[in-house]
């Protein structure tokens, strides 16, 4: 191989394309690639280095090293890949077959590994690998040795993959298998880790893949396969074999191997012959059965200091016994060979967490068959199983709860001498304490909990210990209450739960009387609880399963209390109270009442329940009309509909049943109860609607009877969309239509279901009254704040809540509603106010559901405010400019950029903006209305980063007018000096500068990505360069710094935002015109002065933006290159990095805040050490071992952060850090990413990044302008918080390695 180019290096120009020329071997220039670096890798030499065994190592180490640096390069990847894919397989593999040096053989490995993951689809060269390196493994002259165990790991990289199929490009299959299961005989412990780790992959992938057919290779080889690989795990010792083992089993065992094996256990001589594989010796005859040597061999990994070893180990037990035959003798045998012992030591250490808890209580639990072995065992480790019950019954369905609860109760009951009077009582109070929180809703539990739960507790009284535990009474009396109002609670999804319950009650009050009760006060108190539990929950449960019930008296009872709790005087509380009858389905429940119990009084005290729940829902003696006919009404609701569906008129005790009828078929369809079928309720809604049309405009119904018929034959409209088509009557529809639109009704003030309120909303028969409906809301929303009430499920109550959820529903009217209101009353003349309102109704609208604006969008609110600005005759007033520029700016900051059309409507509506913008400004001078439309342009211009709205963009940035004024701005700002800090965000003169400076960074991101290359951003650096291409928006470098240096806070802050974004520019290669940057020395060194002085600012982001900005000069260094005075003679850099030392040296000083306001400077620090000279102090006087090591020490995980990790990561990279240093580091780092990756700092962080959301919408400049600098700070590339955080350490880590 030969690399060219590392002696040229300095000579040749950046850039410049190498010619023809072949390598010293004279081999053709196309197999010649270039790197990034500027050599060159001639593939025909790196071919021969690698085939050649005898290549001196070092030579092939070297080459190997080179090769995997240009790789990192996606150009000679890509050119790679693209011209010669195939060409380095053959060398590799053999290199690597012959390979006897590790580091070689993992750089190979990684060399695969990384080709076959850049290659794309479309490419073998993922399959070609697999397929060379299997043809190897499977050959029949295949002799295992250690060089084997190489190409055996790469193997397994490349199956772990799992790409493009693996196990199809296995042409052998058989053979493989095999030489696989031949080598696990090899004593190697790392070829049989290696070959193990192979099988699993394989068996994986064999039962993923299509050509699997149903057939198993690997079946074949059992119980040869079994049996070696159960000898290799009881050899080792090794817990990377185990685990590979480990993992190999339990597949297998899920495949039914062990099954088939352990039924058809044979001698190892039978298989030997039946195989002709190796001779069998006397020895070997008396090998042991397949059960015991696969307890002996579970025992050292269920010893093994790895948990998830442990854990492997116990699933593969769990799935050893799950099977049906057979599986009786194989527990036998593992309780006999002592494995319950094992399993619960493993449970005694594991300090009661899962998983391990769950999988040893699994396995516990299929041991227990073995009864009478288990059982010994079972008294031995009893202590071990009572805290795990408290662990297990603290988290809800808690997968091993029953099983943990067997294992007490079999306890309880065959072993009770063994239970101390303390574990007695803990396991009464543990019971307890989860029964208590099951009725608070603290935790559920399964049924068959509460039922062993239950059986314990009467266990325990039942217990000759039970009248020497004092607390005991105590527990039982609390117990029944929680246990009985469980059962009744859960009564109609498990019935029988009550049975259970109700025995312990007996138990339990039996208990309560056992020996001199009466002298005994816990006992009397417990007989007490059990009379008080029957009345206060078995009775109400008695008079809610009212078809079991018989005695009229106790309901009326039970209604008279609950009445007299309506009439009192607390409105709060009636209204509290009501609201839990309602929930209840009590209109169902009292029906039920009546059916069951249909006698005068009974009816009586039902209809007037229900005035008074409708008098406190909907006030003002609402419930009035079922009182006045109480005495007409029927008692059957299937009767009160045939009364609906009747002619009233002149029939007034009819029409006041009729009223009776809808208030309570209204009230109670609030709450989604339904008192007959739906087909029944709309059938007589029509026929009420069809045969007394006729009387409403006479006025028989007023507008509140209109309006609860409207919502009525809504909802039941609106259910049968949603779930089956019920047959309507369009006569009935036309008529209400006709009502609805002839007369007054008010939506806005009554109660409505959100079902209906949809349904009404998706019929375009009566979009004129809904359209007015919408305008009389949107004109007592904008006086009163009056609002529509919506009860039931997905509802609540709210003003414009439900108008906002339709419209971001998008499957209804209401968007069409209000984008053709606003273009109505545009068409209109004098309607101001109205447009005004709905203008307002809408930004409400997107300031509940932001995903409303992208339903406006479609449905053409650009159009709406287009005809605004131009169909008005006159110009617009200030308070209507206001409103739609606020809502522009909402629609614009909520709105997704693939909903906006690039046409030619957001391009109008932008320049009346400017139209207006320009001689407003011109005339009353800069003003809040006039800056906000600056934040308009601001947004247009970031939806044109992802390529929305890009006419409209141009449209700004070559705006030679508003370019003009904006750039009067910056001069006049820039030329105030000292005096500019007077303009701050409370001035208009600041909140101006602030905002242009915000537009002008959205114009730098928007010129990138509208028109590229168009300009050539260095020619802001220098500030005589007036030259531009185009008339656009520019600040120079100097007038930015100006800013940063006098301007007030929030100005630095938006200042530096644009300065990094210039910088980012300037960097960038795909902008840059020229290879060099070209800068006055004069100029540089004052815009470091001004960077350096601001990187302790008290704004953390101002410091850092500032930091980042010095980092990206220093990073210039053929910039200032020929004048090292640049840096030199810059002590600030040094004070700098003096200040970042010694704070973070102190240890009183290294919180997390205080090292986090030290960020930037570490930016610095790092950009100085990446110099081609690094400036001596930096190493002699500051970062010594001294200074290095304290900073270690006052590292915690806590105050961990990226910019630490990056210091010390270039520390380490210019051998600033030594081996007891690095040890630390090491640590520290360790303990920090395992913090992230338990959890522990995943809420903090979702807290940190819910308080950058922003989702209110702007109702004032500041909010404005917090939203605008929400963008400018937001980098969707970048990757935040802990990610960043572990990726940076994986970094510091691989450092590590290479080093």
């Amino acid at each position: 191989m030969k690399l060219q180019g590392e002696e040229e290096e300095e000579e040749e120009e950046e850039g410049q394309v190498y010619g023809t020329a072949t390598c010293s071997q004279g081999h053709r220039s196309s197999l010649i690639l270039q790197t990034m670096e500027g050599g060159r890798i001639c593939l025909i030499c790196l071919t021969n280095l690698l085939s050649n065994p005898s290549s001196p190592t070092f030579h092939v180490a070297h080459a190997l090293s080179q090769l995997s640096r240009a790789l990192s390069h996606p150009p000679f990847l890509h050119s790679l890949l693209s011209l010669h894919p195939h060409l380095l397989v053959s060398p590799l593999l053999h290199s690597l077959s012959f390979c006897n040096d590790h580091s070689i053989a993992s750089q190979i490995t990684h060399i695969v590994l990384f080709l076959s993951n850049s290659s794309p689809p479309s490419s073998s060269l993922y399959a070609e690998f697999v397929s060379r390196i299997a043809s190897i493994l499977s050959g029949a002259k295949l002799h295992w040795s250690p060089r084997q165990a190489s190409m055996l790991h790469c193997l397994g990289v490349l199956l772990n993959c799992e790409m493009d199929n693996p196990y199809a490009h296995i042409k052998d299959k058989s053979a493989l298998i095999f030489n696989l299961v031949a080598g696990l005989q090899l004593p190697s412990e790392e070829i049989q880790g290696e070959i193990l780790f192979v099988l699993y992959k394989l068996c994986i992938l064999q039962y993923a893949s299509e050509e699997g057919n149903g057939s198993d290779l690997l079946f074949s080889f059992c119980p040869k396969l079994l049996r070696l690989s159960m000898e290799a795990l009881m050899k080792t010792q090794c817990d990377d074999v185990r685990s590979n083992c480990v993992a190999l089993l339990t597949v297998l065992a899920q495949r039914g191997y062990f099954e088939n094996a352990f039924a058809n256990d044979v001698s190892i001589r039978d298989c030997c012959e039946a195989d002709n594989f190796i001779e069998v010796t006397e020895h070997e005859k008396d090998v042991l059965p397949l059960n015991i040597l696969f307890a002996e061999a579970i025992k050292g990994p269920l010893l093994s200091s790895d948990s998830q070893l442990q854990l492997g180990t116990l699933e593969l037990i769990f799935h050893c016994l799950s099977w049906e035959s057979g599986s009786s003798k194989q527990t036998q045998v593992l309780v006999e060979e002592n494995i319950v012992d094992y399993v619960f030591e493993i449970l005694r250490l594991s300090e009661c967490k899962d998983p391990v808890v769950s999988s040893c209580l699994r396995v516990l639990d299929l041991l227990s068959t073995a009864e009478h072995a288990f059982g010994q065992r079972l008294a031995i480790g009893f202590t071990i199983l009572v805290p795990v019950l408290q662990y297990v019954v603290e988290v809800p369905f808690h997968p091993v709860q029953i099983p943990t609860l067997k294992l007490i109760q079999n306890c309880i009951l065959n072993y009770p001498g063994i239970i101390s009077i303390t574990q007695f009582e803990e396991i009464g109070n543990i019971l307890t304490r989860m029964l208590r929180r099951h009725i608070d809703g603290g935790i559920d539990m399964l049924p068959e909990t509460l039922i062993i739960a239950c059986s314990i507790l009467v266990d325990l009284m039942n217990s000759p210990s039970s009248h020497e535990a004092s607390s005991l009474t105590t527990l039982v009396q609390e117990s029944v209450g929680h246990a009985i109002l469980a059962s009744i609670c859960l009564y109609e999804k498990h019935p029988k739960q009550i049975l259970h319950s109700l025995y312990f009650l007996k138990e339990a009050y039996a208990f309560s009387h056992e020996g001199n009760s009466t002298n005994n006060k816990a006992k009397l108190e417990l007989g007490s609880c059990i009379i008080d539990v029957c009345r206060t929950h078995l009775i109400p449960w008695f008079a809610k399963s009212i078809s079991e019930m018989e005695d009229e008296e106790i309901v009326l009872g039970v209604l008279e209390a609950f009445h007299s709790v309506l009439l009192q005087n607390s409105y709060a509380q009636a209204k509290e109270f009501v609201m839990i009858l309602v929930s209840s389905s009590w209109f169902s429940f009292s029906f039920g009442c009546l059916g069951l119990f249909p006698s005068e009084k009974m009816k009586w005290r039902v209809y007037l329940m229900f005035s008074s729940i409708v008098d406190v829902l909907l006030g003002n003696e609402s419930g009035q009309p079922i009182r006045d006919a109480a005495l007409y009404l029927p008692s059957d609701p299937s009767d009160l509909l045939f009364l609906l569906g009747q002619k009233s008129t002149q029939n007034l005790e009819l029409l006041s049943c009729q009223s009776a009828v809808l208030l309570i078929l209204y009230t109670s369809s609030l709450n989604d109860e339904r008192l007959a079928d739906e087909k029944l309720i709309l059938a007589s809604l029509e026929q009420y609607i069809i045969v007394n049309g006729s009387n409403f405009p006479c006025g028989a119904a007023d507008s509140v009877t209109i309006a609860q018929l409207m919502i009525l034959y809504g909802l039941y409209r609106g259910l049968a969309k949603m779930g089956y088509q019920i047959p309507y009557s369009s006569e009935a529809e036309r008529i209400l239509f006709e009502l609805a639109a002839q007369n007054e009704w008010d939506l806005s003030s009554a109660m409505i279901h959100f079902i209906s309120l949809k349904w009404l909303f998706q019929q375009e028969k009566i979009i004129k009254p809904l359209s007015y409906q919408i305008l009389r809301f949107c004109r007592k929303n904008c006086s009163t704040g009056s609002h529509i009430i919506v009860l039931g499920n997905n509802s609540q109550n709210m003003d414009v809540q439900g108008l906002a959820k339709l419209v971001a529903a998008g499957d209804n009217l209401a968007t069409v509603l209000l984008v053709s209101l606003l273009q109505q009353l545009i068409e209109e003349e004098d309607n101001e106010c109205d447009i005004i309102s709905v203008v307002n109704l809408m930004v409400e609208i997107i300031n509940i559901f932001p995903d409303a604006a992208d339903q406006l969008c479609m449905h053409g609110i650009g159009n709406g405010i287009q005809d605004l600005f131009s169909r008005s005759s006159r110009p617009l007033s200030q308070q209507m400019f206001v409103a739609i520029e606020i809502l522009i700016f909402d629609i614009l900051w909520s709105v997704k950029p693939e909903i906006l059309s690039d046409g030619g409507t957001w391009l109008a509506v932008i320049m009346k903006l400017i139209w207006y913008l320009i001689p407003m400004v011109t005339a009353e001078g800069w003003t809040q209305e006039s800056i906000l439309v600056l934040g308009i342009l601001s947004l247009i211009l970031h939806h044109s980063t992802s390529q929305a709205l890009v006419e409209a963009s141009k449209a700004i940035l070559l705006n030679a007018s508003l370019v003009s004024m904006i750039n009067n701005v910056i001069q006049s700002s820039c030329s105030k000096g000292p005096a500019l800090i007077e303009d701050d965000e409370e001035t208009i003169k600041g909140e101006t500068l602030i905002f242009v400076l915000i537009l002008y960074f959205f114009s730098c991101r928007s010129f990138n990505a509208v028109l590229p290359g168009t300009l050539d951003w260095q020619n802001l650096l220098d500030p005589s360069n007036e030259i531009q291409p185009l008339s656009l928006i520019s600040i120079h470098c100097h007038d930015l710094c100006r800013l940063m240096h006098f301007g007030s806070p929030l100005v630095k802050l938006v200042a530096s935002y644009c300065l990094l974004e210039l910088f980012t520019r300037i960097t960038d290669p795909i902008n840059r015109k020229q290879d060099e940057i070209k800068w006055n020395m004069g100029n540089l060194i004052s815009v470091m002065a001004i960077l350096e002085g601001l990187v302790f600012y008290s704004d953390i982001r101002v410091a850092m933006n500032s930091a980042l900005c010095l980092s990206m000069i220093l990073g210039w260094e053929k910039l200032w290159m020929h004048d090292k005075k640049v840096v030199g003679r810059s002590t600030w850099c040094r004070l700098i990095v003096e200040e970042l030392a010694m704070a973070l040296t102190v240890p009183c000083l290294a919180s997390k805040s205080f090292m986090n306001h030290h960020k930037p400077a570490v930016h610095v620090a790092v950009a100085l050490m990446k110099l081609h000279s690094t400036p001596e102090w930096m190493k002699k006087s500051l970062f010594d071992d001294s200074c290095i090591s304290a900073i270690i020490e006052n590292l915690s995980v806590c105050n961990v952060s990226v910019e630490t990790v990056l210091l010390f990561q270039e520390l380490l990279n210019h051998d600033y850090l030594n081996s007891d240093q690095i040890a630390s580091l090491n640590r520290v780092f360790q303990a920090c990413r395992k913090h992230i990756y338990s959890g522990d700092s995943q809420q903090d962080e979702s807290r940190e990044e819910n308080a950058g959301k922003v989702t209110a919408m702007p109702d004032d400049l500041g909010k404005a302008c917090e939203f605008l600098i929400h963008l400018m700070s937001s980098n969707p590339s970048a990757q935040k918080g802990n990610k960043r955080l572990l990726e940076e350490i994986e970094m510091f880590f691989r450092s590590l390695t290479r080093e």
